[in-house]
């Protein structure tokens, strides 16, 4: 039997999160994109559901910018990514298929990361003095993992049907 890496293990995770993250956005009914929880008294209300697409685009591109910074030479086509738009109203049709870029664009990066290359440090403009790889991309899923249980609750709260089922994959994804 093959002995997993972390690597291999840490990108599944990642993209068995975008692929849960896609389930919970096919299960948002078409009249309720403007729909936001209901305030409490003084609170912020949070974003609509069509903005809080536009920001879970925003959590798969911090993978492909961390990527990036690890590998600008051998990742320069992930370059063009920091030009598209993220924390906007979105709708589902349109996030799906920029999912799938970064989506594609995740696999690819992490195809190209070994176990030796987590430990490397990358400077970013929240820490100048650099943090590890594992470090940012770890930073990334907690990210993403949030804002995919914020889309599920706010899914809950509009009514729809939801489970652990559709937010969690139950079935041993090792390789």
């Amino acid at each position: 039997m093959k002995v997993r890496t972390i690597t291999e293990s840490l990108g599944d995770k990642v993209l068995t999160t975008v692929e849960r993250t896609g389930h919970l956005v096919s299960l948002i009914p078409a009249d309720k994109l403007d729909w936001r929880p209901v305030a409490l008294a003084r609170a912020n209300p949070g974003p609509d559901l069509g903005h809080l697409l536009g920001h879970l685009l925003d959590c798969m591109a911090g993978f492909c910018a961390a990527f990036y910074a690890a590998f600008p030479a051998q990742l320069e086509q992930f370059a063009v990514l920091r030009s598209a738009e993220v924390n906007h109203f979105c709708q589902p049709r349109a996030w799906k298929e920029r999912a799938e870029t970064y989506r594609q664009a995740i696999s690819e990066a992490f195809e190209l990361c070994g176990d030796e290359d987590l430990s490397r440090r990358i400077k970013t403009i929240f820490n100048p003095e650099g943090q590890t790889l594992l470090s940012l991309l770890l930073d990334n899923l907690e990210h993403l993992l949030n804002h995919k249980y914020q889309l599920f609750f706010n899914l809950k709260l509009t009514g729809v049907s939801v489970g652990t089922q559709d937010l969690y994959t139950l079935t041993n994804t090792a390789k």
